[in-house]
């Protein structure tokens, strides 16, 4: 379903057209609404390329250029605002997902192999499984591959290859781990391109933000590259007499990752080159919508030295999962995903004497003061809020419009209607398509739980309150809710009485209203005039309350702290026992040379370590 079109004339553009298919006896699943919905939206995508007029389009008698839904009304999604004021009217749907065979939707790419294999002890192995998933491009809901749910023994056999290869990998020095990440890098910037186009196609982002999403988790690998100076221990030398104290981190053994849909390279990124770097081996279920861009990584990783069995990847859904929670062998479980796979892997995980992070979801506030760069905000708004068609953990979902920064609504809704969507391999795409016709649904199902509870929707929202369902839930779709307040300290107490605690950020020109806000607020982390404040992995990432389980956060000092475990050595050496018996001849690189008192000059001396 298209939301957000009144114009009669393009219904009937759409109506036209469907009829026009209809008569010729070609078959149409789903509904009349679906096909005028699809065929509408059709037309006005080809007329403002400037392919034909509209006229021309709808008398074309070739109606192969006009290829037919393949599902029914879960093939379009509305670019969807939510808000409190009613001045601005959407005039035109300006956000779909086109499920057809369509050559202009379909972008230039193709898989090299149609059916994803497991990553088993430094081999890409064919599953044996008997259940298969189907891979789709989410702008044209094409089948371009399948990967499997592989079997117990395929798992078994992944985890015992981590098992065997952890003590020679935790053995090998810090330096020669190093040395494979430093070449890790570097095959990740040659092939950052390609990476980003296995993730355009499986996933649906703009080609220009999936290279983001590889950078940014190239970034957590470059970080990782430093481990000589993260790894370091402490020390405390004489805490009594001949007594010294230090400690220093070890490896944990096997540890696994769980990865969502949305990020298919940064978030793997984040878990197993910092792990492995540690003297980790480590096993990896990516998505099983978006497998590619973790199997090349795989591949990479393998190239650049990595001994076989150090990365294993498995692929799969439930069975995966409680696999991944229950086996013996691993030792702690990295997650990032929606609130009640985390909470339900933190929970089995940690009941299996596991450790457990898990990034979670989020609700995330951009508070706009009424002194705030107006140019610079709104554009930061529109593109946190919509950029990958809202499918990021720290997109901004609700904006919270202080005092006299009400009536910039209008404009806000503007830009937003001039967003360009498309297949996200075609040029100018601002966004692409929704990962799947069941996530439209999802989004939908929100939206009209806005309605229901006294909101409006196409950028005329209004009523919107912080107790509906569509505000208190993670929608995870193009959807801004837009809340309007008088004060700071109101605009404070919504995103405090929010579960959530991902992330938050503040607009404004004066300095004591940003401390103000950045102290004040519960929230993990803070961006001031910064609409993403997803921190370089230097620092970690810092969710909090209801968007994070676990025991310490992703990447940065607490991902090393994560992935290893403190020993502390207590040693004692008497001073006494550090008496020679024969003559130092040689010059001692460390100690006190001390001569003794009753021995004649140039005869005996002792040495004191």
């Amino acid at each position: 379903m298209v939301l957000s079109t009144n114009e009669e004339v393009r219904q009937d553009e759409g109506r036209s057209l469907a009829a026009a298919v209809l008569s010729r006896g070609v078959e149409a699943p789903g509904t009349m609404a679906a096909v005028v919905a699809a065929a509408a939206v059709r037309a006005r995508i080809l007329q403002a390329r400037g392919r034909r007029s509209m006229q021309e389009l709808l008398s074309h008698s070739n109606f192969a250029e006009w290829p037919l839904p393949l599902q029914d009304s879960s093939g379009d999604v509305g670019l969807l605002v939510l808000a409190q004021s009613p001045q601005a009217r959407l005039r035109d749907p300006t956000c779909w997902r086109d499920l057809t065979h369509s050559t202009d939707a379909l972008p230039a790419l193709s898989l090299t192999q149609t059916t994803v294999k497991l990553f088993i002890d430094g081999k890409f192995v064919e599953s044996k499984s008997d259940k298969w998933i189907d891979i789709h491009n989410p702008a044209t809901n094409e089948v371009i591959g399948r990967v499997p749910q592989a079997t117990k023994a395929e798992m078994d056999a992944a985890v015992a290859s981590c098992k065997r290869s952890f003590p020679a990998w935790a053995d090998t020095s810090v330096l020669s781990r190093q040395q494979v990440l430093l070449r890790y890098q570097q095959l990740i910037k040659e092939n950052l391109k390609e990476i980003a186009r296995l993730i355009t196609l499986e996933q649906g982002k703009t080609l220009a933000d999936a290279e983001g999403d590889v950078f940014r988790g190239l970034q957590v690998v470059e970080h990782a590259c430093s481990v000589t100076s993260l790894l370091l221990g402490e020390t405390m030398p004489s805490i009594t007499k001949d007594m010294d104290l230090y400690s220093y981190r070890l490896p944990l053994g096997v540890c696994a990752g769980i990865a969502p849909f949305n990020f298919p390279a940064m978030i793997p990124l984040w878990m197993f080159p910092m792990a492995m770097v540690c003297g980790n081996t480590f096993l990896m279920k990516p998505s099983e919508r978006v497998p590619g861009a973790t199997m090349l990584l795989a591949k990479l990783l393998q190239d650049s030295g990595a001994p076989d069995g150090t990365l294993n990847i498995i692929h799969g859904q439930h069975e995966a999962v409680n696999f991944i929670c229950d086996h013996p062998d691993i030792k702690a479980i990295s997650f990032v995903g929606s609130n009640q796979a985390g909470e339900y892997i933190f929970e089995r995980g940690s009941r299996h004497g596991k450790r457990v992070q898990a990034n979670m979801g989020a609700k995330n506030h951009g508070v706009v003061m009424p002194d705030a760069n107006k140019e610079n905000t709104l554009n930061q708004l529109v593109g946190a809020a919509f950029g990958a068609a809202g499918q990021r953990c720290m997109a901004l979902s609700t904006a919270i419009l202080v005092g006299e920064a009400k009536k910039w609504l209008p404009e806000l809704v503007e830009r937003a209607k001039n967003l360009r969507v498309n297949a996200g391999d075609q040029p100018g795409a601002d966004l692409g398509p929704l990962i799947t016709p069941q996530a439209k649904e999802r989004v939908c199902n929100l939206i009209d739980s806005g309605t229901k509870e006294g909101a409006s929707i196409l950028l005329d929202g209004r009523n919107i309150k912080p107790n509906m369902t569509c505000y208190k839930e993670e929608i995870f779709g193009p959807v801004l809710v837009v809340l309007e307040t008088d004060t700071l300290d109101e605009a404070i107490k919504i995103v405090n009485d929010n579960p959530y605690g991902n992330g938050t950020a503040i607009f404004t020109t004066n300095g004591a209203t940003a401390r103000k806000y950045s102290h004040l607020v519960d929230v993990g982390q803070v961006g001031v005039n910064v609409p993403i404040p997803v921190p370089l992995p230097m620092f970690s990432f810092t969710g909090s309350r209801s968007s994070f389980r676990g025991d310490t956060n992703f990447y940065g000092k607490q991902g090393i702290q994560f992935y290893t475990q403190l020993k502390t050595i207590t040693s004692q050496w008497k001073e006494e026992d550090a008496t020679l018996s024969s003559p130092a001849v040689v010059m001692p690189t460390m100690g006190l040379m001390i001569r003794d008192p009753a021995a004649a000059v140039g005869h005996e001396v002792t040495l004191r370590m």
